[in-house]
């Protein structure tokens, strides 16, 4: 067994893991973690970059560039053109983004899962009426992004972003094991939620941005504004902005959760399941 399995083998036994991620200063480490993946010095990249290989399966044949000033520079990384097909289909809703599909179904009026038997609402995670009203009843979608995967999001189809809320937080871990242990955690941790309506229909469909430990920062393309543990506000932005199925929506800094709500009258394309990777482009929902 060499000695980076034997590494893994440790941080993936629980309550080490959770012990390591969250049992510490998360606001103050993600703030450090923030200032030193900017360092650009080569030797720090370099060393940063090889540590970050060893503890996750990095993969960079489809950025767009091969070398980087920093490791954020490496974090925020761009495809090469055409590294994401996007699914042309009218009716399909896609991915915004690359990662492993979390709980997923339909919500029961306003009440949905994390994880298992970890229940949350919709208004203690949106916290406006509006759009909570415009997804009683509907479909949802966790998606989270771990630390070697492509960290931009991009719009699941023709799309205006309306609004912006950025709901200030925690820094809570969203790994499964967090999930698994603490109680709604979507709805404590810093986020950005993204109002948008579908172009050709009108109907509401909302991404939650979720940060978390070391992620504590979100960029839009719609807004001025940087999104993280340093705003003072203003926390509702009222957008004008229109989007193309699957063109850039903005990124976050390292990895974390989006949430995807969308109305009853959607439905989850067949592959999308508890546990399964998906990518930017391919098929999330349907719509009826």
């Amino acid at each position: 067994m060499t000695v980076r399995s034997q590494i893994l083998r440790v941080l993936e036994q629980e309550d080490i893991n959770f012990l390591l991620t969250n049992r510490i200063p998360r606001r103050l480490i993600t703030r450090f973690v923030g200032w030193f993946s900017r360092i650009e010095q080569p030797l720090v990249r370099d060393l940063s970059i090889g540590a970050w290989r060893l503890f996750a399966d990095l993969d960079l044949r489809d950025a767009k560039k091969t070398r980087f000033r920093s490791v954020h520079d490496c974090f925020t990384r761009e495809l090469k053109d055409g590294a994401r097909p996007i699914d042309p289909r009218a009716d399909i809703l896609v991915s915004p983004c690359d990662a492993i599909v979390g709980a997923c179904g339909t919500i029961a009026g306003t009440d949905l899962y994390q994880a298992k038997g970890f229940p949350y609402t919709l208004e203690d995670l949106i916290c406006e009426r509006g759009l909570v009203d415009a997804h009683r009843n509907g479909r949802y979608v966790t998606l989270r992004l771990t630390s070697s995967m492509y960290h931009r999001f991009h719009a699941p189809h023709d799309c205006r972003v309306e609004r912006v809320i950025y709901v200030s937080g925690d820094t809570w871990n969203v790994n499964p094991i967090a999930l698994r242990r603490v109680e709604r955690l979507f709805c404590k941790n810093e986020r950005a939620i993204v109002r948008t309506k579908l172009v050709a229909s009108g109907q509401a469909v909302t991404l939650v941005a979720v940060a978390a430990i070391l992620v504590a920062s979100i960029r839009l393309h719609c807004l001025g504004a940087v999104l993280n543990l340093q705003h003072r506000g203003p926390n509702v932005f009222d957008c004008d902005a229109q989007f193309g199925k699957g063109e850039e929506l903005g990124w976050f800094e390292h990895g974390s959760t989006i949430i995807v709500f969308a109305p009853e009258n959607f439905s989850l394309c067949d592959s999308v399941r508890e546990g399964a990777s998906i990518r930017v482009g391919e098929p999330l929902m349907r719509l009826a």
